[in-house]
């Protein structure tokens, strides 16, 4: 079962007050102008270490080490005096308009090898470069943003519901409503190393972070480096995989290379068109009730279209699974799809807008039940099945090695 522990965080002085402009959604949402507008929110943004604006190559790992060591040393951010569990409390609002409350906990997860247990993976990964966050993490000896995790344990959010002492609280761009409370009290904490620790923990956001933390150990122990007991963990939000702790957004699919009228063909050969119409807000719902996906156009039309269950026998019940094996029997492969993931029904006829994409298919959330089915049978499923929201913000607390 996972290891998961307290550590000493790095968090902002005055977080109680400026919180907002002092973080930032994590680096892998940011667009390049996010990232100019939240280095302008204030000098301190945590962009300006996360993913530094006016640097390239080894230099703007070089500036970002530079940056948190000056930081640290004109009180921008300090350092908690004994080690702690963060409660990372969000507020919002989901796409069907409930208002939603969850809790989950930041700490330290144990890095495992592939295959070994403890923790797992849910999703495969897309081929991506991974040498951005590994040279970050060697430069800067930290981890700043949290890895997801689902945990196992039936009954984490009851042991995380108890306030800590209030750390700062900030609303975003979205609405948003994130709150973090630190932990120190050795009772809380035993009970959440307990709880944490007796269930597995499944990656939900964040595998290309926890694959670089694995690298990173690897080679903090081949260096007999005092930083290799700590490369051992990597800093990780935990919440209980429960319906109640949730909101999943689904990815979808933007396709370069095949035309609108080719993509008819394929998904013709597949799938039952059940109607036309253009998009709206009402098109992720019409989905769900039609149990479909939905060919969009860069004119906005789209067409639903409903599985021909006798052509996906032998394929997962999951419509990104299953539109890439209609795909890959049509065209060999993915690739000759030109395949792209954007989520947001909004950003994806924007994308098709500016021409980044001949078309796109939007595709349903996974389920909760077949994420835990994913983990309780050790199946992954295909790169891009999930998107977590709301996101974490990153900022609000850091994971320096050097202190562990």
């Amino acid at each position: 079962m996972p290891q998961f522990e307290p550590f000493s965080a790095l968090r902002y002085t005055n977080a109680s007050s400026e919180l907002f402009a002092l973080s930032s959604p994590p680096y892998d949402v940011l667009s390049p102008d996010d990232r100019t507008h939240y280095g302008t929110q204030s000098p301190w943004n945590i962009v300006h270490v996360d993913c530094p604006l006016d640097a390239d190559g080894p230099q703007r790992y070089e500036k970002a080490a530079i940056t948190i060591q000056e930081w640290i040393s004109n009180k921008v951010l300090t350092l908690d005096p004994t080690p702690s569990y963060t409660l990372y409390r969000m507020s919002f609002r989901d796409a069907a308009g409930n208002d939603r409350h969850t809790v989950g906990v930041i700490g330290a997860l144990e890095v495992v090898d592939v295959g070994a247990g403890g923790v797992l993976p849910h999703e495969q990964t897309t081929p991506k470069a991974k040498t951005d966050r590994l040279d970050l993490t060697r430069a800067t000896q930290c981890n700043l943003s949290p890895v997801w995790g689902l945990s196992l344990c039936n009954g984490l959010t009851q042991v995380l519901l108890a306030p800590g002492e209030l750390m700062g609280e900030m609303t975003d761009e979205d609405g948003v409503v994130h709150r973090v409370e630190r932990v120190t009290d050795a009772q809380r904490i035993e009970a959440i190393r307990s709880a944490i620790g007796s269930s597995p923990v499944v990656i939900a956001d964040g595998h290309h972070r926890y694959a670089i933390s694995r690298t990173y150990r690897d080679e903090m122990r081949a260096d007999n480096s005092p930083l290799a007991p700590a490369a051992g963990l990597t800093m990780t939000y935990v919440a209980e995989l429960v319906e109640e702790q949730l909101s999943i957004a689904a990815i979808h699919r933007l396709i370069a290379a095949v035309s609108p009228a080719q993509m008819e063909e394929i998904l013709d050969a597949f799938y039952t068109r059940v109607g036309d119409s253009t998009l709206s807000e009402q098109t992720l719902s019409l989905m769900n009730s039609e149990k479909a996906i939905c060919l969009l156009r860069p004119d906005g039309s789209t067409t639903l279209y409903t599985e021909k269950v006798e052509k996906f026998s032998e394929v997962r019940a999951l419509d990104s699974a299953r539109l890439e094996h209609a795909i890959t029997s049509a065209l060999g492969s993915l690739d000759a799809a030109g395949i792209s993931y954007q989520h947001g029904t909004h950003e994806v006829h924007d994308a098709l807008q500016a021409g980044l994409a001949q078309c796109a298919v939007l595709i349903r959330p996974v389920s909760l039940a077949e994420i835990r089915r994913t983990a309780d049978e050790g199946l992954l499923m295909p790169p891009k099945s999930t998107f977590f929201t709301p996101k974490l913000r990153t900022g609000l607390a850091m994971r320096p090695l050097a202190v562990d």
